[in-house]
């Protein structure tokens, strides 16, 4: 690869990479009011169609828009225009069909596909997300095509647009219909129709791009067939859409079966349980915000070990994955002991407005606080096995966790002694089997054998002296400020404490020389860190 090419890959990549975190600051600024605003009844129905919408978004959109992608590219790369624009014009009808297909099956199917999932009231929220699944299968496949031709910026902005969209006019309506005096489904309907009206701008501004940059180039090549063309993306893109629905499709066995083992099995009725199962969702958007923020920064790294297996530098590619694993180690096993140990405190820093949704949310993270740990070495391992050419595995290790989590909530929530504290018990236990399965298969492939004791002892000290300082320091403040006020003081202990943390476990990074200057010479502004850290 010249070095203009790759700088053109990198400067890519570090657009759509700040279009990610870009967006996630919007879903969280989405989200956490959110909650608020619904509480954690009307948050199930929110979840519910989200659930719904996510397992045909994952169908129709997780292999395919690669596959055209890389379709694109080669044919770019070649010079060949002719057959770009067939691979498009041939893709989108491909889509047309797919989305149309699901946004039908989500409008008028939607009392059916609630009735599924054990919560009847969700039948709203579905039909107002319904719209979006045709504008995201058209959004992916005019995504795939402007970066199969490396060019970045138009997935990007559409990207910011949407979760602009869904803030400004998602939350708005939500909070508008309560106040009218809707029903909560109305609410949930009116916070998620900001979803679909996201994309629906979305659409049009790609829509636009795409017309007004049109290419009017003469080219000489002669495409190939429709029918070969749209046999190739079902090649390419099929195996991958199969690998990537297998968690979504878990997810929505899993709420069917919290939702239905509250109800059969303790015979809670479906506003109580939607309640319950609310209070558990509103608990687990902590891990995953946070994990979203986390991961990108080990997995920039992952391109660089695929260059060095691709040469066969087997120690440079030993190097930089022992690297990602101390940086995953490093980010991730603080996030999530702190979210565990100041699990009810966040919840009540961030539900202002449902206090009672807060408590009963703390202990629910105290649990998912370490299943955020697994989450982000669970993200590692999946890539360092594709790296190694090993693409199928996860597959398996994530169905394998999928089903330990189905069964476990079933034998768990249908407790009347554990109820609904057996979700994240077993959404915990999900991944610690998925992230034990990749670990044995990491150290099997790998050319030279990862030290996982060397590499997640001294991180683990760290950050246990980490959490009991935040521990402490947050109940120190609290009590101090109590009369300032209980919402106050709680945050300004918060506060305090995430920030003793980070002090505490900044020093012992350094002190215990975790850190190394090969760790952090790769990303952006790595040297600087090198001198300011003295690292070696």
């Amino acid at each position: 690869m010249s070095n203009q090419k790759k700088q053109s890959f990198l400067g890519g990549a570090a657009i759509l990479a700040f279009a990610v975190v870009l967006v996630k600051i919007i879903g969280a600024f989405y989200k956490l009011p959110l909650n608020n605003i619904l509480g954690a009844q009307g948050k199930t129905y929110f979840q519910t169609a989200y659930n719904i919408y996510n397992v045909l978004l994952t169908i129709s959109t997780a292999g395919l828009p690669l596959a055209i992608s890389k379709m694109t590219s080669e044919a770019h790369a070649q010079g060949r225009d002719n057959e770009k624009r067939k691979i498009f014009h041939t893709a989108i009808w491909l889509f047309f069909g797919l989305g149309l297909a699901g946004s039908l099956l989500m409008f008028f199917g939607a009392a059916q596909l609630a009735g599924f999932m054990n919560n009847d009231m969700a039948r709203l929220p579905i039909q107002a997300l319904a719209p979006a699944v045709f504008c995201v299968c058209l959004l992916a496949c005019m995504r795939g095509y402007t970066q199969g031709q490396g060019n970045m910026k138009p997935t990007a902005a559409s990207q910011v647009l949407e979760a602009l969209c869904k803030l400004g006019i998602g939350l708005p309506l939500a909070w508008y219909v309560l106040k009218v005096g809707m029903s909560l489904d109305a609410g949930a309907a009116g916070a998620i129709f900001g979803v679909t009206i996201g994309t629906v701008i979305s659409m049009l501004f790609l829509i636009g791009y795409l017309l007004t940059h049109r290419e009017r180039t003469d080219s000489l090549d002669v495409p190939s067939g429709s029918g070969a063309l749209m046999k190739r993306i079902l090649v390419i893109g099929i195996p991958i859409t199969l690998s990537n629905s297998a968690m979504s499709i878990i997810n929505i066995l899993d709420t069917k079966i919290v939702l239905g083992q509250l109800q059969n099995g303790l015979h809670l009725a479906e506003a109580e349980a939607s309640q319950l199962y609310g209070q558990y969702s509103m608990a687990m958007d902590m891990p995953n915000m946070v994990a979203s923020f986390v991961y990108p920064v080990t997995m920039s790294l992952i391109p660089f070990a695929a260059a060095a297996m691709a040469r066969k530098d087997h120690a440079e590619a030993d190097r930089i994955i022992s690297s990602a694993f101390r940086l995953i180690a490093i980010l991730a096993l603080p996030a999530g002991v702190g979210l565990s140990v100041l699990s009810t405190p966040i919840e009540l820093l961030v539900l202002p407005m449902q206090r009672d949704d807060a408590l009963a949310a703390g202990p629910h993270l105290r649990v998912l606080g370490f299943a955020l740990i697994f989450i982000c070495i669970m993200i590692l391992t999946n890539a360092i096995l594709q790296t190694y050419g090993k693409e199928r595995i996860p597959i398996f290790t994530v169905i394998a966790g999928g089903v330990t989590k189905i069964v476990m909530n079933y034998i768990l929530v249908g407790d009347p002694r554990i109820n609904i504290h057996g979700a994240p018990i077993s959404t915990l236990c999900c991944y610690m089997v998925i992230v034990g399965l990749n670990l044995f298969f990491v150290r099997k492939y790998s050319p030279k054998k990862p030290r996982y004791l060397q590499l997640f002892f001294k991180p683990v000290v760290a950050t246990a002296l980490m959490g009991a300082s935040a521990w402490a320091v947050h109940g120190f403040v609290d009590r101090a400020l109590r009369g300032l006020g209980v919402y106050t003081a709680n945050a300004a202990g918060v506060m305090a404490g995430i920030g003793a943390g980070v002090v505490v476990y900044g020093i012992l990074v350094i002190a215990l020389r975790i850190l190394r200057a090969d760790d952090v010479r790769s990303i952006p502004k790595g040297e600087t860190l090198i001198k300011l850290l003295h690292l070696k």
